[in-house]
């Protein structure tokens, strides 16, 4: 039951940063909202109240967005160069990389943080494999295409989510 209110806290919270409204209006919109996702994803989405209230891992998150930001900048100066310069070779392909994330919520913001990128997308998450669509595959096997693509992101993730 306190995951249910977790979530549902954070569904209002969430809606009280995207509508920027304190309107009642507005207000039992997002209350009724939130009551009604928080009780479907309940169970689906597991975070405990001891996580979300923890100082540490806000500090992390917020560390992550301008991390996230470089990282995503970089990628698309990189994708802007090849379509600028057709000469460019790229070498698209799937790969498969491993990550040492253990939770389901942390696998998907990995997930995600990956098809955010320019260049790559993610194609399916089985275990602790992720398979990626990249645009310019770099390096040679597993251990080299895990390193490229999910490192960074995965030390501050584990941070945040583990």
């Amino acid at each position: 039951m306190s995951t249910r209110i977790t979530n549902i806290l954070l569904g209002f919270g969430l809606w009280l940063l995207l509508t920027w409204s304190l309107d009642v209006e507005s207000l039992v919109a997002g209350a009724i909202v939130a009551v009604a996702v928080g009780l479907m994803v309940g169970e689906i989405l597991r975070i405990p109240p001891g996580m979300f209230f923890n100082p540490r891992r806000w500090f992390w998150g917020i560390i992550y967005v301008p991390y996230f930001a470089f990282e995503c900048a970089r990628a698309n100066l990189d994708m802007a160069y090849r379509v600028l310069h057709p000469a460019m070779p790229i070498r698209p392909g799937v790969v498969r990389i491993h990550t040492t994330l253990k939770s389901d919520a942390a696998r998907a913001f990995l997930a995600t943080s990956i098809t955010l990128m320019p260049g790559t997308h993610v194609i399916d998450v089985v275990d602790d494999r992720i398979y990626v669509h990249w645009i310019n595959v770099r390096g040679s096997g597993e251990d080299d295409h895990t390193r490229r693509i999910v490192r960074g992101f995965e030390a501050l993730l584990k941070k945040v989510f583990e």
